[in-house]
C-alpha cells in the first residue's frame, strides 16, 4: 500500500500540487468546497451533485486534471486537519462529508462519469485510509439507490458503515453533529460569506452548466462491447428483461459510414418478434448521426417488462451499417432503496400529523372567517 501511494504521490507531482493551479473550468464549475467544522473540530467537505454538468467537464478538461484536483484537494483537507491539531491541541485525523444530491438526474449516470468518478473514489479509499469520520447524504431522490449500486463496489466496509442518510429532517439532523454557527445558512446554519450570501460562495462552488467555449472536444474515446450489422432496409432489435420498476438503461454506440436509426419499445406480448408499431413506445425512434459524434442515453423503466432497443435502417435501400455498442440494465441497490422507502413512509407520516395539527387548530376560525 505505501509503494502504491509512493507511486501516486509521484505520478501527482505532489511536491508542486499545492502551487498547481487547476483549469478555470475546474475552478470556476466544479461544484464542492471545504467550509466549517464539526463540533470537535473536523473540517467539512461539501460535495454538491445535482449542479455538476459530467459531460460539460469532461468536454473541457483531461481526467488527468480531474485526478489530480480531487487529490489536491484531499492533501488540502490533510493540512487543515494538522491545523486543527495544533489549535486544539489533540490529533485531528479525519473529516466529514455532505453529499448533496438535490438534482441528480440520469444525466449524471453517463457512463464516462460513473468510470472516472469510481477512480476517484478508488484514489480517495486507497490513499487517504481511516480519513472519514461521517459521509452524510441530504436531498437524495429515488435515483440515489441506483447511482449508489453503481459505486459502492469501490467502497470499504469501513467507509459503507459510515454512510448516513438523512431524511425530511436533514437540516436538524446535521446540527446534532455540527454548530449551526459553522454550517451555510442555505443548508440551515446561520454561516454566511463577510457580504451576507447565504450560500457562502468564497468557499462553496456551486457549479452549473459549462459554457460551450470552454470545450476542447466535443466527444470521448469509448470502449464498445458488441457490435452488429444492420442490413439496408431493415432493423435490427435488442431485447432486455426488466423484473421490477425503477430499474435504469444506459446505452452508448456508435454508427459507420452513415447515420442510424434508433429507439427503445416495451413489448406487449411475450415470447415473440414485434414490429415496431405493435409495440409501446418508450423512447421515440429517430435518426442519429451516430457516424460523426457517438451516441448515448439512459431510460429510467416505469415498468417491468421487455424493454426492445432497436436499431433502424429500414430508410436505407443502399447501404448496411455497422453499430458498435453497450447496453446496460442498472439496478438500485435493495438495501438503500427499503431505507428510502421506509424514509418516504416517515415523511407523509409527519406530514399528515402536522396538516391534522393544523385543521384541529385553525380549522373552526378558518371556517367561522
Amino acid at each position: 500500500m505505501l509503494r502504491k501511494h509512493v507511486q501516486v504521490r509521484k505520478y501527482m507531482d505532489c511536491d508542486h500540487i499545492k502551487e498547481w493551479e487547476a483549469p478555470e473550468v475546474i475552478q470556476k464549475y466544479m461544484s464542492g468546497g471545504t467550509c466549517g467544522f464539526d463540533r470537535e473540530g473536523c473540517p467539512v467537505r461539501y460535495e454538491i451533485i445535482g449542479t455538476l454538468d459530467p459531460k460539460g467537464m469532461l468536454f473541457s478538461a483531461s481526467k488527468q486534471d480531474f485526478l489530480k484536483k480531487k487529490f489536491q484537494d484531499c492533501e488540502f483537507m490533510r493540512v487543515i486537519c494538522d491545523k486543527q491539531s495544533k489549535r486544539l491541541g489533540k490529533k485531528m485525523e479525519t473529516i466529514v462529508m455532505i453529499y448533496d444530491f438535490e438534482g441528480l438526474g440520469l444525466k449524471h449516470l453517463w457512463k464516462p462519469a460513473v468510470d472516472i468518478y469510481i477512480e476517484i473514489l478508488a484514489m480517495f479509499e486507497e490513499n487517504f485510509p481511516e480519513s472519514l469520520k461521517h459521509l452524510f447524504v441530504i436531498k437524495a431522490p429515488k435515483l440515489f439507490p441506483i447511482a449508489y449500486n453503481m459505486v459502492k463496489h469501490i467502497l470499504s466496509e469501513d467507509t459503507r458503515k459510515k454512510l448516513i442518510i438523512l431524511g425530511a429532517n436533514w437540516k436538524e439532523d446535521l446540527q446534532k453533529y455540527i454548530d449551526p454557527a459553522e454550517i451555510p445558512m442555505m443548508y440551515g446554519g446561520t454561516l454566511t460569506d463577510p457580504d451576507g450570501n447565504p450560500k457562502c460562495e468564497t468557499k462553496i462552488c456551486l457549479g452549473g452548466d459549462v459554457p460551450p467555449k470552454y470545450y476542447v472536444r466535443n466527444q470521448l474515446k469509448q470502449q464498445y462491447e458488441h457490435s452488429l450489422m444492420v442490413n439496408r432496409g431493415s432493423s435490427q432489435q435488442l431485447e432486455y428483461e426488466i423484473l421490477f420498476p425503477g430499474c435504469v438503461l444506459r446505452w452508448q454506440f456508435m454508427s459507420e459510414g452513415s447515420d442510424i436509426g434508433f429507439g427503445v419499445f416495451l413489448k406487449t406480448k411475450m415470447g415473440s418478434r414485434q414490429h415496431a408499431g405493435e409495440m409501446t413506445e418508450v423512447h421515440s425512434n429517430q435518426r442519429y448521426n451516430a457516424h460523426l459524434v457517438p451516441e448515448d442515453g439512459t431510460l429510467t423503466c416505469s415498468d417491468a417488462g421487455i424493454y426492445v432497443l432497436r436499431f433502424d435502417n429500414t430508410y436505407s435501400y443502399l447501404h448496411a451499417k455497422k453499430i458498435s455498442y453497450t447496453v446496460e440494465v442498472l439496478l438500485p441497490d435493495k438495501k438503500w432503496e427499503e431505507k428510502f422507502q421506509k424514509l418516504d413512509e416517515q415523511t407523509q407520516r409527519e406530514t399528515s400529523w402536522l396538516v391534522w395539527q393544523f385543521i384541529r387548530t385553525f380549522g373552526t376560525g378558518i371556517h367561522d372567517s
